[in-house]
C-alpha cells in the first residue's frame, strides 16, 4: 500500500522540537496523524468500493471502457461473439441476452444468452465454441462456456470475464516444474507395485460427467487426432469423455507438411493445446476469450481444472463445424505452438505468447509383418502428471494398429528405454502372446504413470523409446509334465530334473535341469518348482515380498526392474531351501547367526523382520511363453 505524503511543514508524524511553540507542534503532530489515518481509511474504503468492478482484484488487467460487469447486463440486451465456424476467419454472431444467473455454481454467477445466427440455430451449441468472447454494448462480457446436453436452441451459458481476468494472476514468470502440478493418480505400494493395477488406474474413466438433462455442463471440447486410424480414436474418446473431452479424427499426419497459415491470437481465434506433435498428433480445441499485451485467456471453463499447468498453447484453423443431434463440434487442427498454458482453473485457461511448454521426444519403431517396411514415429508428448500416461498409451495402440488389428494367433516382441532426469534408466525387453496389446501398454505406460506421481520425488522423463515387432505366430506354450530322476537325493549330491513343454499346435520339447544339494542341508521334504515367467513372478511376491514394496525413489525404480526383468519366454527351475538368517525391511542378511535372527525377529522391535527365504534356480531360454506350475518334492535323507 502507498502511504500519503508527509504534510508540508509537519516534517512527517516527528514533532519539530527545534520550534519555541511546543503547542504548536503538537498541534502540528494531531493534524499530521489525523490526516494519516483519515487518508489510510479513504484507501480501504476506496479498495471495497471497486471489488464489484473487478479492478481491486485484477490491477492493470480491468478496464471500464473495455469490459461490462454482470451488475451491468439486463435481459433483452443485444450481444455478438466473436468466433471461427471456418479456416482462421473470426466472424460475429448476433445473440440475445435472456437472463442473468446468480450463484449458478458456488460462489460463480452467470448470463444466459441464445443464438440468433442461422448458422447458430442450425448447429445448436458447439463444442470448441468454448472462450468464444461476448460483447454486449461493445463491450467484453465473457465467453460461451456451458450448455445442455441435447439443447434444440443455441443456448450458452456465459462465464463473466471478471472470473476469468482473475485467472493466472498469481501465476509466475518463470517455467513452473511439472512436479508442481498435483499427483492425479495414487497409486498404493504397501503391498508391492503393481503395473497392472496402476495401468487399471491410468485408463479409469473416473468420475463420469453430470449427464442429466437439466443440468449445466461446461462445453466439451474437441480432442482432435491426426495421423491415428479410426479403432484408436475410439479408444481414445472412451478414456477422455470423463475429462471433458470429444475425441475425433483429424486430417492425418501428413497435413503437417503443408504450408501452415500466419495466424495470431485475438479474441475470438481458434485456441488449442498441443498435447502432441510430430509424425501424429493430438490437440485439444477450444477459443480465445481475451489477448492483453503477452497474457491469453480463453475456454471460459477449466482444461482439466487443477491449477498449475504447463502446456503448450497454439494458434488453430477450423476446417468445418460438424452439426449433430448429439453434439456439434469444431472439426479442428492446431497450427503453430507460440506458448504455454501456465494456469488452469474453474473459469478459464490462461497462457503467455512466448513462453516455452516441457515436452519429451516419443519415439516408437514398428515392424509388423503385413507392412514392407519398418516404419519408425517420432513425436513430442506434453508433460502432464494426468495426461501423458495416456497419450503414451493411445500412440502405442495407434502405431501398433496403422496396418489393421492384430490377428488372432500373434507374438509381440517389445523393447523399452525410459529416460529421467532424476533416476536410472528403466530398460527391458519382453515378449507377449495371444493378449493384443495389454502387455506391451501396461509395461510401457504404468512405469511413466508411476515415475511421474511417485509420492518420493520430482521425476521429470527425459524419452521413452519403443521397439516393437509383431508377428502372425502363436508363441503360447504349457508344462506337460515333470520328472525327477532320483526323488530321493543325500546332502552334497545332485538332484536331476526334466520338464516337458508342450507350444500351442506345435511338438513337446525337453529341459534337462540339476541342482547341487548343499552340504548342510537338514534331512527334510522340499519342494522343486517349475513355472514360466508368469509363475516365476508370483514365487518371487511370495518368497520375497519385500522387494516389490519401494521406501524411496531409488527403491522404486530397483522394484520396478525387478518386475520387468522377468522374462516370458524362459523356463524356470527353484529348488527351495530352508529359511535361515533374516531380513529387516529390504535389507537381506541370510548369514546372521540362528541366535541373533531370533533376537531380530521380536515383534517388539520397530523394524519389521522375517526369515530369509533361500532357494537355487536355473533358467533356459525356451522360445514360447509358458504359462501355469509345477510343483515335484525331493527327499532329502541323513
Amino acid at each position: 500500500m502507498t502511504y500519503p505524503e508527509p504534510h508540508p511543514g509537519s516534517r512527517g508524524l516527528v514533532p519539530d522540537k527545534s520550534s519555541d511553540d511546543s503547542g504548536g507542534a503538537g498541534l502540528s503532530f494531531c493534524f499530521s496523524a489525523t490526516l494519516m489515518v483519515f487518508c489510510l481509511f479513504f484507501q480501504v474504503g476506496l479498495c471495497f468500493s471497486q471489488e464489484g468492478s473487478g479492478s481491486a482484484q485484477m490491477p492493470g488487467l480491468w478496464d471500464d471502457d473495455k469490459y461490462i460487469s454482470i451488475d451491468e447486463v439486463r435481459p433483452g440486451m443485444d450481444a455478438y461473439c466473436l468466433t471461427v465456424y471456418e479456416g482462421t476467419r473470426i466472424e460475429r454472431f448476433d445473440l440475445e441476452v435472456l437472463s442473468v444467473v446468480r450463484n449458478m455454481r458456488p460462489g460463480r454467477d452467470a448470463i444466459l444468452v441464445q443464438g440468433t445466427d442461422e448458422r447458430f440455430i442450425r448447429t445448436g451449441p458447439v463444442a470448441g465454441c468454448s472462450g468464444s468472447p461476448v460483447y454486449i454494448e461493445g463491450r467484453l462480457a465473457g465467453a460461451l462456456a456451458f450448455g445442455w446436453t441435447f439443447s434444440k436452441d443455441a443456448l450458452y451459458g456465459v462465464t463473466p470475464v471478471k472470473d476469468m481476468l482473475e485467472v493466472g494472476q498469481q501465476v509466475g514468470r518463470g517455467s513452473p516444474s511439472s512436479h508442481g502440478q498435483p499427483m492425479s493418480f495414487s497409486f498404493d505400494f504397501s503391498k508391492g507395485l503393481d503395473l497392472s493395477e496402476a495401468f487399471k488406474q491410468v485408463i479409469s474413466t473416473g468420475i463420469q460427467q453430470q449427464s442429466g438433462l437439466g443440468i449445466a455442463q461446461p462445453l466439451p471440447c474437441p480432442m482432435v487426432v491426426s495421423g491415428m486410424p479410426a479403432s484408436a480414436v475410439e479408444q481414445l474418446d472412451s478414456l477422455v469423455r470423463s475429462l471433458g473431452f470429444v475425441a475425433a479424427s483429424g486430417t492425418g499426419a501428413s497435413a503437417s507438411s503443408n504450408k501452415k497459415p500466419d495466424v495470431e491470437l485475438a479474441p475470438g481465434s481458434c485456441l488449442g493445446v498441443s498435447l502432441v506433435t510430430g509424425d501424429f498428433t493430438l490437440d485439444v480445441i477450444g477459443t480465445v476469450t481475451e489477448v492483453v499485451d503477452d497474457k491469453v485467456f480463453g475456454f471460459g471453463h477449466h482444461f482439466l481444472g487443477y491449477g498449475p499447468v504447463d502446456l503448450p498453447m497454439s494458434t488453430g484453423q477450423v476446417h468445418t463445424v460438424v452439426s449433430s443431434v448429439v453434439r456439434s463440434f469444431k472439426f479442428a487442427t492446431s497450427l503453430e505452438v507460440v506458448g504455454a498454458f501456465r494456469a488452469d482453473e474453474s473459469a478459464a485457461i490462461y497462457g503467455e505468447v512466448g513462453a516455452e511448454a516441457r515436452m519429451f521426444p516419443l519415439k516408437i519403431t514398428m515392424d509388423r509383418y503385413n507392412d514392407s517396411i519398418e516404419r519408425i514415429y517420432n513425436c513430442g508428448v506434453a508433460d502432464n502428471r494426468r495426461l501423458t500416461a495416456i497419450l503414451l498409451y493411445i500412440s502405442l495402440v495407434a502405431t501398433a494398429q496403422m496396418r489393421g488389428s492384430l490377428p488372432p494367433d500373434h507374438l509381440i516382441e517389445y523393447k523399452v528405454n525410459i529416460e529421467t532426469e532424476q533416476t536410472e534408466p528403466i530398460v527391458f525387453e519382453n515378449v507377449s502372446s495371444g493378449k493384443q496389446l495389454s502387455e506391451l501398454v501396461v509395461e510401457g505406460v504404468a512405469p511413466v504413470a508411476i515415475l511421474m506421481n511417485n509420492p518420493y520425488g520430482k521425476v521429470d522423463i527425459k524419452s521413452v523409446d519403443y521397439h516393437v515387432r509383431i508377428l502372425p505366430t502363436n508363441a503360447a506354450s504349457h508344462i506337460w509334465s515333470v520328472d525327477l530322476v532320483n526323488s530321493k537325493v543325500k546332502a552334497g549330491k545332485k538332484v536331476e530334473v526334466s520338464a516337458v513343454i508342450e507350444s500351442y499346435m506345435g511338438a513337446k520339447k525337453r529341459y534337462d535341469s540339476s541342482f547341487m544339494i548343499p552340504e548342510n542341508t537338514p534331512p527334510g521334504t522340499y519342494q522343486l518348482i517349475v513355472s514360466g515367467g508368469y509363475g516365476y513372478l508370483d514365487f518371487l511376491r511370495q518368497k520375497v515380498p519385500y522387494r516389490f514394496v519401494p521406501e524411496n525413489l531409488a527403491t522404486l525404480v530397483e522394484a520396478m526392474n525387478d518386475v520387468l526383468e522377468i522374462q516370458r519366454d524362459k523356463l524356470y527351475f527353484m529348488l527351495v531351501l530352508p529359511a535361515g538368517g533374516v531380513t529387516l525391511e529390504r535389507s537381506e542378511l541370510p548369514d546372521l547367526p540362528a541366535t541373533r535372527a531370533m533376537v531380530l525377529q521380536d515383534p517388539k522391535r520397530t523394524l519389521r523382520a522375517r526369515p530369509y527365504s533361500r532357494w537355487l534356480e536355473k533358467s533356459y531360454d525356451v522360445g514360447t511363453i509358458v504359462a501355469g506350475r509345477k510343483v515335484a518334492q525331493i527327499t532329502v535323507e541323513e
